[in-house]
């Protein structure tokens, strides 16, 4: 027999005592948020849709863990902070993270998934079970509305994800300086709800593959929603001839894409820059002479006549003459939108496309939806996934129970903080389990839990998924 000695920690000597510290515990976990999790998504059914896009093809007598509880073990871990598929080797016998998946806490042989089990499942799927997943986040995302929308603004954007090793697809970008993936995520602008993700190669995206994109989605979308006016919102890069023709094709569909200068397009500015810098100068003069401090910048709006030889019809263009000590900052948008005048449309409207860099920050950094370390890139791109499905599993928790509470705003990991990562102790008896929080928990913070307990488990859940 092999003898260990059990890892202890040393702490100096407090009020006249020493402190020893070792992990012989017993049954408890750091983990109350798993069981809150599992709430929110028995509301949602967001996992047992994404369950029934993969064609499971195990054979039936070697199972022993179910794709529902696979999908749910991994992305409640991922939520809880645990971003490591091996976190899973020590966590499968957690006794929150068991009962959240349904399991007795303390019944031994009954242990959840290891390690290894999440490589194989990660490493078995084929592209038509991504394809699927892809479209299971649209569906849930059509799902947590309880009618139509009158409108929707659909965020696109790319983020980096820096990849180490010999991932496939993972290709040099000049831009960002390194090897990386570059997948597309798409939000609803005005929620903060995220539509789908899409795992891409380190490559710049043409105009074709975006179009190819987005039209699925809207084609997914516009079977639960077929008179839903839908904004595109993008930067410079979606300014593609491709998405235009894609909105032209639906009347319910505009767009407002970010433009790049060019030699055509820069001149056309000129008239305008120079009565920003005008105007600058003047207020500038003025505010020195009754001892204030020079303004910051001045921006001017106006529409420009200008069409792109590979546009299918004429656009909208409106230029944002601005003018800083630093120099000139033109900025330019197309548009299909003929409404709003050229200053609302560009500050209100297209500069609120700034939120969706935020909520990409919140899967990324919160939530590590770059941890996309496996070798192949359907592996990957499911590693994604759980990312994603995690954000959406927090985003529903925020937006339908914190609401009205101190953390209806609250990033990822604030609500991770303050109400996932709370001490349990489990005890199992033959009839009921009962678990422990801190004594010592925080007024604030017990509220709030009996308030989430309540709304999550107290609601009946929707009808599963055909």
């Amino acid at each position: 027999m092999i003898h260990s000695t059990p890892t202890q920690l040393r702490f100096p000597t407090i009020a006249g005592f020493s402190v020893r510290t070792d992990f012989n515990g017993g049954a408890m976990s750091s983990d109350f948020g798993a069981l809150l999790l599992h709430g929110i998504d028995r509301q949602t059914g967001l996992i047992d849709r994404m369950a029934s896009a993969i064609h499971d093809r195990r054979h039936p007598s070697y199972i022993d863990h179910t794709l529902n509880d696979l999908l749910r073990q991994r992305i409640f871990q991922m939520a809880c902070g645990y971003t490591d598929g091996n976190d899973a080797n020590t966590l499968r016998s957690d006794p929150l993270f068991k009962l959240a998946a349904g399991r007795a806490p303390l019944d031994e042989g009954n242990d959840l998934a290891s390690g290894p089990t999440f490589s194989r499942l990660e490493n078995s799927l084929s592209r038509q079970d991504i394809y699927r997943l892809a479209a299971s986040f649209v569906e849930a995302f059509v799902a947590s509305y309880a009618k139509p929308p009158q409108m929707i603004v659909l965020d696109m954007d790319h983020s980096e994800d820096i990849t180490h090793g010999q991932q496939e697809l993972a290709f040099y970008n000049h831009y960002y300086g390194h090897h990386c993936y570059l997948p597309l995520f798409l939000f609803e602008g005005l929620s903060g709800k995220l539509v789908t993700a899409v795992l891409r190669p380190g490559k710049r995206p043409t105009g074709r593959e975006n179009a190819a994109i987005i039209g699925r989605v809207l084609r997914l979308i516009r079977r639960h929603w077929p008179d839903t006016h839908i904004l595109l919102r993008g930067d410079g890069h979606f300014a593609n001839p491709e998405l235009m023709a894609l909105c032209d094709s639906d009347p319910h569909l505009d767009f407002l894409f970010g433009l790049a200068g060019n030699r055509v397009l820069s001149p056309k500015a000129q008239p305008l820059l120079a009565k920003a810098r005008a105007l600058h100068q003047q207020r500038t003069t003025d505010a020195r002479r009754v001892g204030q401090a020079a303004p910051e910048a001045t921006r001017l709006y106006d529409d420009l006549d200008y069409r792109a030889a590979t546009w299918p019809t004429g656009c909208r263009v409106v230029l944002k003459a601005e003018v800083m000590a630093l120099g000139d900052n033109p900025r330019y948008v197309v548009t299909s939108l003929t409404e709003p005048s050229p200053e609302s449309l560009y500050r209100d409207l297209y500069c609120a496309r700034g939120q969706d860099e935020n909520l990409i920050k919140a899967v990324k950094n919160d939530l590590a939806s770059d941890r996309t370390s496996a070798h192949t890139f359907l592996a990957n791109h499911l590693r994604l996934f759980y990312a994603c499905a995690a954000y959406t599993l927090i985003h529903s928790l925020r937006d339908n129970t914190l609401v009205h509470t101190g953390l209806a705003k609250a990033q990822p990991m604030s609500i991770v903080l303050k109400l996932f990562k709370l001490a349990v102790r489990v005890v199992q008896y033959k009839d009921r389990i009962k678990l422990s929080l801190p004594a010592n928990c925080p007024g604030p913070v017990k509220e709030l839990l009996h308030r989430v307990t309540e709304l999550l488990y107290h609601v009946p859940p929707p009808p599963a998924p055909a």
